[in-house]
Order: structure tokens, then C-alpha cells, then sequence
């Protein structure tokens, strides 16, 4: 049986913003990754990463794909130390463990010293302003 008219474009919002349908502050782009600003930061440069096509969880991951997504988040801890030598790399799976975007991705958070033990309990929306300063902060170097 043929379906009939377009497809329905995927509801994720992760695959939009990696085909462009969807803004984002890129901070890092490869061909099978992506990687962009939190628009509800935990800190200050709290960046996502994302294999460009879509896996919920990091076991539905292509073994072809482990390289180029490692070497992204590796790219982004290189990047984030500009800002701070500390940091936490996460991924959350499933929600109970606080997974909001069944899309994988990687949080890299930096931790200052006004964060010791703990993350802020409201997160705060990602201003513009702010967003381009990170850009230049966190850009090739």
C-alpha cells in the first residue's frame, strides 16, 4: 500500500533544529553532529550534543556512529574549559531520569564556584544577547 501526499515531518524538536527548521545557537557542527546552546541553561554555556540522525536512547546508537558523537562531546570539553576547568557530562535516558527530548543527547554543564553541590532550581531562558557572547566565547579556536 503507497501512502498518499508528504510525510509528516517529525515532531522531534532535536531533528528540527538539526535540519534547520527549528532555531538554535550552534556552537559545533560536523556531518553526523551537532551541537547547540540549552535555551534553558542549567549554567552558564550549558551546551547540547546530538547525533544529526535521530536515536532516543544511546543503545539504539549506530557502533558506526560512537566516533564521531565521542569526538563531538570531546570537541565541547575542549571548548567548555574556556569558560570553566569544571563541568559535568550527562545523559539522561528514560523519564524517570529526566529525559525530556527522547532525541539523544549530551549535556555538557560547566560548574562555577557559586554552584558548588548542586544546580540552580529554576532555569532561566537563554537571553540573545547572552547567546551571541557564548558563541564567540565558545567558537573554533
Amino acid at each position: 500500500m503507497e501512502a498518499s501526499g508528504p510525510v509528516a515531518a517529525s515532531p522531534c524538536i532535536f531533528c528540527a533544529i538539526a535540519e534547520k527548521r527549528a532555531p538554535s545557537y550552534v556552537v559545533y557542527e560536523d556531518a553526523q553532529t551537532l551541537a547547540f546552546l540549552d535555551i534553558a541553561p542549567l549554567s552558564r554555556g550549558h551546551t547540547l550534543i546530538i547525533p544529526k540522525a535521530h536515536v532516543d536512547r544511546i543503545t539504539d546508537l549506530p557502533p558506526v556512529q560512537y566516533a564521531s558523537v565521542l569526538a563531538t562531546v570531546t570537541e565541547i570539553c575542549r571548548r567548555m574549559e574556556r569558560l570553566s576547568r569544571d563541568y559535568n557530562i550527562g545523559v539522561n535516558q528514560g523519564p524517570l531520569a529526566g529525559q525530556i527530548v527522547f532525541h539523544l543527547h549530551f549535556h555538557v554543564i560547566p560548574r562555577y564556584p557559586n554552584q558548588v553541590g548542586g544546580f540552580p532550581r529554576e532555569r532561566l531562558p537563554l537571553v540573545p544577547e547572552e547567546a551571541r557572547t557564548l558563541l564567540k566565547e565558545l567558537g573554533p579556536g
